[in-house]
């Protein structure tokens, strides 16, 4: 199997999981996170995270620009990578579900363009660094599945939430049967 007809299975199951998950949210529970621990998102905070999770950050690894000021992703200072991350409090958040799904449904184009552009033998060959992760290349390919995984754990996280705010909800939700 080559990257291209991997990523494009992955990228159009996990889009369309996400989205019948945001289409279970009620715009009264945007404001809603777990009561115990600390650093929780809210509900509208994690849909806005996940409309930028896989797409956005694809066309980061395929063009190198992540639309942000040069040194905004890097840690010169040595810092660890968790101490570069905002605190929940801080994160944007969207104002309602059809915002949120909008946003996704943009992204997964995103997503698909970038894998249009870069095509297999970029996708198989090109080596990069995450701004995050400077010293650690790997090939566009492999960055298009992290970022695919990296979508995938926000949308457990968002079944999750589903549990908890009580909706009826299970395994065959999360796997969009």
């Amino acid at each position: 199997m080559q990257w291209t007809e991997l990523l494009t299975i992955m990228m159009k199951e996990s889009f369309t999981v996400a989205d019948g998950l945001m289409k279970l949210v009620n715009d009264d529970e945007l404001d809603w996170k777990p009561a115990t621990g600390k650093n929780w998102m809210t509900t509208g905070q994690l849909l806005q995270h996940m409309t930028g999770s896989c797409g956005f950050c694809c066309r980061g690894f395929d063009t190198g620009d992540w639309g942000m000021p040069e040194g905004d992703c890097e840690s010169d200072s040595g810092a660890d990578h968790e101490s570069m991350l905002p605190p929940a409090e801080a994160l944007p958040t969207v104002g309602s579900v059809a915002e949120a799904r909008k946003l996704l449904a943009e992204d997964r184009k995103v997503a698909f363009a970038v894998l249009e552009n870069a095509g297999e033998d970029r996708l198989s060959g090109e080596m990069s660094a995450a701004p995050w992760e400077p010293d650690n290349s790997r090939n566009l390919g492999l960055h298009c599945l992290k970022m695919v995984q990296h979508l995938d754990s926000h949308r457990h996280q968002l079944f999750y939430y589903l549990k908890l705010i009580g909706k009826d909800v299970n395994t065959m939700t999360l796997w969009g049967m």
